[in-house]
């Protein structure tokens, strides 16, 4: 279904949600972090790109980010994909996501520690949108109908809202470039709210 496997840790999940709001970092932190997700084709990479521009917080592209530094146990024939090592993720971004002012950019959100994000993003695409945008990147008909499956049956939003508090997960439609520049405007509005309270 997606460009990454996952290896799934308990351990990392159990520690992750005992985490209490008391302990968020972003208590501490001076910038918010944001996540954007959603399925395959939906434009996270390119609203978090802009986003990053307009705002000058730093843009984290998972996808890359496993590749350029290993952070896998090797490829899945079956999927075409690497097997993503989700504690070598975590760990590696630990002190990054510490600092705050981060954009992620990623297609699952379920294995980050809850602590990291202030707002969560699921990006929404009309399917014969999606089925356009899929094919173009040379996608096959199985991986493109389990991407669709994904999206009629909003995986990505109800992975979201089972996995951060309801008050931070937001669904932006992202159909069009309009849709994409109405987004960055109104995240761009959202990051200079938080940045203004003290």
């Amino acid at each position: 279904m997606h460009i990454f496997q996952h290896q799934r840790s308990h351990k990392r999940r159990t520690v992750r949600k005992a985490v209490s709001m008391a302990q968020r970092d972003s208590d501490m932190r001076k910038k918010p972090n944001i996540l954007i997700t959603g399925t395959p084709g939906t434009g996270k990479t390119t609203t978090a790109s802009a986003l990053a521009e307009a705002t000058q917080f730093r843009h984290i592209n998972i996808g890359d980010l496993v590749k350029e530094k290993n952070l896998h146990d090797g490829w899945d024939d079956q999927f075409d994909c690497y097997i993503i090592n989700e504690d070598l993720v975590c760990d590696e971004l630990e002190d990054i996501m510490e600092e705050g002012g981060n954009i992620v950019d990623y297609h699952g959100c379920d294995f980050f520690p809850e602590r990291w994000f202030d707002q969560v993003v699921v990006l929404q695409t009309d399917n014969s949108v999606l089925y356009d945008r899929l094919s173009k990147r040379g996608y096959s008909e199985t991986k493109i109908s389990n991407n669709m499956e994904c999206e009629i049956f909003q995986v990505l939003l109800e992975e979201a809202k089972e996995s951060y508090p309801e008050g931070i997960v937001v669904a932006l439609r992202s159909d069009s470039i309009d849709d994409i520049t109405n987004n960055i405007a109104t995240l761009t509005h959202w990051l200079t709210t938080w940045q203004t309270v003290p």
